[in-house]
C-alpha cells in the first residue's frame, strides 16, 4: 500500500468511525477570502480522487468563463473534524485543497500552488523555511439585527483578566476548539485595545503556517459567531487606537539546523541570517501591497500606534521594522512587525520567501541596527541615519510592487496581473468615496 493509498484509508475510517456527513474542500482566492464547496460523505472517493469540479470563473482572480473548468486537488495532510460545527451527532470535517488546470498541472493562479512554488525553489537550495504568525483580532458587539457595529465587547487593556476581560470565555472556546485540530497553543491574552485579542500558535513549515492562519481566522470567526459577537481582522476598525497586526516569526531550515544561528558570529548571527534581514529590508517597500493589502491597512502603519513604520532593523528594539528575538539557537528568528492579518498568507510568506533567498543568494548586507526609539527621531535624524518608511498607501505599494523583479517573480505573473488589477479598482472606490469625514469637515464650511 502506497502512503497516499494509506491516507485515504484513514480518512476514510475516520469519517466512519466520527459519523461525518459532510466535507467542506476549501480554498482561498488572491485575496485570501476562503472559499468552499460542501459534499455529502457519500461523495469521498470523488474527493480522494481528484473528481471535483470548480467553475474558475466564478471565484476572484481565477479564469476567464472560456477556460474555467478547474479541479480541487485535496491536501490529504490537511483533512480535520470540524469541532464547532456539530450538529445532532452529525460531524462536519474539512481539506484544504489546492486548485488544478483541467489537465491536472498546478493552476498558475492557485495563491497555494504558487507558495508551494517557491518553497520548492527553496528546497532546491536547501533550506526549509518555518514561520510562528501572531495574528491579533477585534470582538465587537452586534446590534438588534445581528449585524456588526464597531462597539468593542469590552474596554479591557493589555493582559488583563476578567471580569474585565469579557472576551476570557471566547478566547478559551477557541483555543479548546484548534486544540482538538491538534493545534498547539502557546499563549492568549487581552491585546492593547478595547476588544482586542492575541491568540498565538506554534511555528511550523511555511506551507502549513498558511494553512493554519486560514483556519485560525475561520475558527475565530464561527466561535465568536455562536457567542453572539463579531470577529473581524480588519487591521485598524477604530480611529486612534491600536490596529491588529500579524507579526511574522521568520527562519530557515538546512538539514535539521536552523542557518540564522552561528554561536561564533556577531551576536550570534549566521550570515544568512544578515543576508535575509538585507533582502527583506531592500523588497519589503514593494512587497507591502501583499503584505497590508487593503486600503484599511495603511490606516494602521503609522507612527504613534506602535506599528512598525521604519524600515530598520534591531536586537531588541519594537520600533524597528525587523527584530531578532533574545532566544537563540534552534529559536534564532528574525520577527517582521508590519503585515496585518487581513494578507493572503500564501501570498505573502511566497512574497517574503523571494526577498529572503534574494538576500542569500546575492549576499545583501543589511544596514547598521539601530538602537534608538525611532519613533521619537525628527525627520532629519532619519534621513541622517537612511531610515525609509514604508508606503503610506496602497496605491504607492502598488507602484512599488510593479517594479521589483523579485516580488514580481515571487507571486508569477497571473497573480500579479490579477492582483494589480483589484487593487487598482479598491483604490479608485476609495478615492472617489464621500466619507462621512468630510461630511463633518467641510459641509458647513463652504
Amino acid at each position: 500500500m502506497t502512503d497516499t493509498e494509506a491516507k485515504k484509508k484513514r480518512i476514510a475510517k475516520l469519517c466512519e468511525e466520527n459519523n461525518v456527513c459532510y466535507v467542506r474542500l476549501q480554498f482561498c482566492d488572491i485575496n485570501g477570502s476562503m472559499k468552499n464547496l460542501c459534499l455529502p460523505v457519500s461523495q469521498l472517493n470523488k474527493i480522494l480522487s481528484n473528481a471535483i469540479m470548480l467553475d474558475g470563473s466564478s471565484i476572484k482572480g481565477f479564469r476567464s468563463i472560456e477556460t474555467s473548468d478547474m479541479y480541487f486537488y485535496p491536501d490529504l495532510d490537511t483533512f480535520t473534524i470540524l469541532p464547532w460545527a456539530n450538529r445532532d451527532g452529525e460531524n462536519v470535517a474539512r481539506i484544504i485543497c489546492d486548485i488544478h488546470n483541467a489537465d491536472g498541472t498546478p493552476f498558475e493562479g492557485c495563491p497555494r500552488c504558487n507558495l508551494k512554488r517557491m518553497l520548492a525553489r527553496a528546497e532546491k537550495l536547501g533550506y526549509k523555511m518555518n514561520v510562528g504568525p501572531e495574528a491579533e483580532f477585534f470582538l465587537f458587539e452586534l446590534d438588534e439585527n445581528g449585524h456588526a457595529t464597531t462597539i468593542p465587547h469590552d474596554d479591557a487593556g493589555y493582559y488583563d483578566a476578567a471580569p474585565t476581560d469579557l472576551g476570557e470565555d471566547i478566547r478559551r472556546e477557541i483555543v479548546r476548539n484548534l486544540e482538538a485540530m491538534d493545534f498547539e497553543i502557546e499563549a492568549s491574552h487581552h491585546e492593547v485595545s478595547e476588544g482586542q485579542h492575541e491568540i498565538d500558535f506554534k511555528y511550523a513549515d511555511a506551507l502549513a503556517a498558511a494553512d493554519n492562519i486560514m483556519t485560525f481566522k475561520y475558527a475565530v470567526k464561527s466561535i465568536a459567531n455562536e457567542y453572539g459577537v463579531h470577529a473581524t481582522f480588519m487591521p485598524k476598525p477604530i480611529y486612534g487606537i491600536n490596529g491588529s497586526g500579524m507579526h511574522c516569526n521568520i527562519s530557515l531550515f538546512k538539514d535539521g539546523e536552523n542557518v540564522f544561528y552561528s554561536p561564533t558570529d556577531d551576536y550570534q548571527l549566521s550570515k544568512e541570517a544578515l543576508y535575509s534581514i538585507g533582502g527583506v529590508l531592500k523588497h519589503v517597500k514593494s512587497f507591502t501591497a501583499v503584505t497590508n493589502p487593503i486600503v484599511n491597512s495603511y490606516k494602521r502603519i503609522v507612527p504613534g500606534f506602535e506599528a512598525p513604520v521604519y524600515l530598520a532593523w534591531s536586537l531588541a528594539n519594537r520600533s524597528a521594522l525587523i527584530r531578532v528575538p533574545a532566544k537563540r539557537g534552534i529559536a534564532t528568528r528574525i520577527e517582521l512587525r508590519s503585515p496585518d492579518p487581513s494578507c493572503n498568507p500564501y501570498l505573502a510568506l511566497a512574497a517574503i520567501l523571494g526577498a529572503i533567498l534574494d538576500g542569500i543568494e546575492n549576499k545583501i548586507e543589511p544596514p547598521k541596527q539601530v538602537e534608538e526609539n525611532i519613533y521619537e527621531m525628527t525627520p532629519k535624524e532619519l534621513k541622517a541615519a537612511g531610515i525609509d518608511s514604508l508606503p503610506g498607501t496602497l496605491l504607492e505599494a502598488v507602484y512599488h510592487m510593479k517594479k521589483d523583479e523579485i516580488v514580481k517573480d515571487s507571486l508569477g505573473e497571473h497573480i500579479l496581473n490579477e492582483f494589480v488589477t483589484a487593487k487598482k479598482i479598491e483604490w479608485d472606490r476609495y478615492r472617489t468615496y464621500v466619507s462621512q469625514w468630510e461630511i463633518d469637515a467641510y459641509l458647513n464650511s463652504y
